[in-house]
C-alpha cells in the first residue's frame, strides 16, 4: 500500500483486495475481540502493508487459540 501511495495510482483490482483485507480483518478482529486500541493497530498495518499485515494477523490469531487450548 505505502508503493501504491507513492506511485500515486493502482488498478481496480488492487483496491478490491485491500478492501476484502480490510473486511477480514475486521470479522477476525470481532472473534478475537481485542482493546480498541489492537483494533486500530492492526487495521493501520493490514492497510499499509495490504495482505501481508492480514496474513500476519490470521499467524497471531492461530498462536493465540492455540495458547488458549494448551491452558485451559
Amino acid at each position: 500500500m505505502l508503493l501504491i501511495l507513492v506511485i500515486g495510482g493502482a488498478p481496480l483490482l488492487i483496491w478490491l483486495t485491500l478492501a476484502i483485507a480490510l473486511y477480514l480483518t475486521v470479522v477476525e478482529l470481532r472473534e478475537l475481540q481485542p482493546h480498541y486500541g489492537w483494533w486500530i493497530w492492526w487495521l493501520l498495518l493490514v492497510f499499509m502493508t495490504h495482505f501481508i499485515g492480514y496474513l500476519i494477523l490470521r499467524a497471531y490469531a492461530a498462536y493465540r487459540s492455540w495458547g488458549d487450548a494448551r491452558s485451559g
